[in-house]
């Protein structure tokens, strides 16, 4: 999975690709790339980021979507808390919603993407984006992760969501400190127990660097590490800025797994094979 930002401010590439004209080539870049799936977000979540309404995520990412998926054959989801946006994304386009809230910031996502039959992925977050890493603090961050995310799938099931189309993700930097994110990863296949597919969102995250000592923005070896760890313990999708290096790694590890060589030719999911 792809990101693309649409905002002035977030922490990794804010800012550059606000028009449509530079959001529809750097999808076809990330397409070309190997990316099955671009995800599309008009909020910042870096910790500290100030919330946007959906007045100006809507503004950001109906154009986009509207450019992307008239030229790019891949799957897009938004990436939103809020089902006003989601709404719209899924009107110009979108094939799935990605809620960083679990669907708890609002209580009409899970009824929108009941009515609208399509995937969604619900992330554990500890907090608010503003001040999710004051002091994140867990008894067992692993299990309560876990339970979290099997709660929130009960609740999304009860409000008409199918559990077949639900995906699940940890919420690394969400609401952790490095320990926290570092017990996650070493027990990321514990998540498997939710009978969802697992998606790990690691790239350019701050705790690599700090582990790393890696002051550049790209954090690229680091996050290669973790995106080959997860891929091996049981991670469905992998979350990336560098469509490209990572394509690289996840192609390689699933050919470890399987002992098969994986010729690489590009993107490899078409968007009916969404859950």
């Amino acid at each position: 999975m792809g990101i693309l930002n649409l905002t002035p401010d977030s922490f990794s590439d804010g800012g550059r690709f606000i028009e449509p004209a530079a959001a529809l080539s750097y999808a076809r870049q990330m397409v070309e790339a190997g990316a099955d799936w671009i995800d599309i977000g008009g909020e910042s979540t870096r910790p500290g980021a100030a919330r946007a309404s959906a007045e100006q995520q809507i503004a950001r990412i109906a154009p986009i979507f509207r450019a992307i998926r008239s030229h790019v054959p891949v799957i897009l989801s938004i990436d939103t808390t809020l089902a006003p946006v989601a709404a719209a994304a899924l009107d110009c386009g979108a094939d799935a919603v990605n809620d960083i809230s679990a669907g708890r910031d609002d209580p009409a996502m899970f009824d929108l993407v009941a009515r609208r039959r399509v995937p969604m992925i619900l992330m554990h977050m500890q907090g608010q984006p503003a001040t999710m890493q004051a002091n994140p603090m867990y008894q067992d961050v692993v299990e309560e992760v876990r339970s979290f995310l099997a709660l929130r799938i009960e609740v999304a099931a009860a409000a008409g969501v199918a559990e077949s189309a639900i995906l699940v993700d940890p919420g690394f930097g969400f609401g952790k400190t490095v320990s926290h994110n570092l017990q996650l990863l070493r027990r990321l296949s514990d998540f498997a127990s939710l009978g969802r597919p697992i998606v790990a969102g690691t790239s350019r995250k701050g705790f690599l660097a700090k582990i790393t000592s890696d002051l550049t923005a790209e954090r690229l070896f680091g996050t290669a590490a973790s995106v080959a760890w997860a891929v091996a313990n049981r991670a469905g999708v992998v979350r990336v800025h560098d469509v490209g290096p990572m394509s690289q790694v996840v192609h390689a590890i699933r050919a470890i797994q399987t002992g098969e060589p994986a010729i690489f030719a590009g993107a490899s999911v078409a968007r009916g094979d969404l859950p």
